[in-house]
């Protein structure tokens, strides 16, 4: 008798641990996208995500569309990028794009927050709304990190940056390191503000993105 439960108990916990593989598996072929498939991705941001100062085919979301549509990837891109906005503003903002139709979140909001000296508490609370709604509607999201330089002294300007990786971690999203990487701070690829980008600097921008979306969020050709 004693055999026979035995026997029963390693067979019931085999077909668990099968069950979680076969779960575990089914999650990750879930988590990405296939390259033949459809996909809208919402690009929410301030003026560097609308493209402030260039046309608006050399904004990083128009040229990751056309990085995307000449590899083949069946995606649609929407430029939710609005010069000034903050977390707040884009908080209120995303309500209307939550009546729309999307796959992918990639959430870049929080400079002008940082450069008004807002609390970081009241930065963390708004971004994490819209990822709690994003997440709400099925919507994966990817979180970009940002850096100010230390207006308000060096201890609110590095915790304005370890926020943003903080909270992806937190929430369990995607963490798209520091957005102006390799081109903040470069004269020849900014505009005479030194704040925005311009078309050499966004192309930059755009080529490193289009990789880590192809990285992330499909799956393999």
């Amino acid at each position: 008798m004693r055999g026979s439960v035995l026997k029963f108990l390693c067979f019931s916990l085999l077909l668990a641990v099968q069950g979680m593989d076969v779960m575990a598996d089914v999650m990750t072929k879930e988590s990405k996208f296939n390259p033949r498939d459809p996909v809208t991705i919402l690009f929410l941001g301030d003026s560097l995500t609308e493209g402030y100062l260039v046309n608006e085919e050399y904004s990083y979301p128009s040229l990751v569309k056309e990085n995307l549509l000449g590899k083949k990837y069946n995606v649609k891109i929407v430029n939710g990028g609005l010069r000034g906005d903050t977390t707040a503003g884009g908080l209120n903002r995303y309500k209307w794009f939550l009546k729309t139709d999307f796959d992918v979140l990639f959430l870049a909001l929080g400079s002008n927050d940082g450069l008004r000296g807002i609390n970081l508490v009241n930065i963390r609370k708004n971004l994490k709304e819209i990822i709690e709604k994003s997440k709400k509607k099925g919507v994966k999201v990817i979180l970009a990190g940002l850096n100010i330089p230390p207006n308000y002294g060096e201890d609110y300007a590095n915790g304005f940056a370890e926020l943003f990786e903080d909270l992806a971690k937190e929430e369990n999203v995607l963490y798209y390191p520091f957005l102006l990487k390799n081109v903040a701070g470069k004269i020849e690829l900014n505009h005479n503000d030194g704040i925005h980008p311009n078309e050499d600097g966004y192309k930059i921008i755009a080529q490193r993105m289009t990789d880590y979306l192809i990285k992330n969020l499909y799956e393999k050709k």
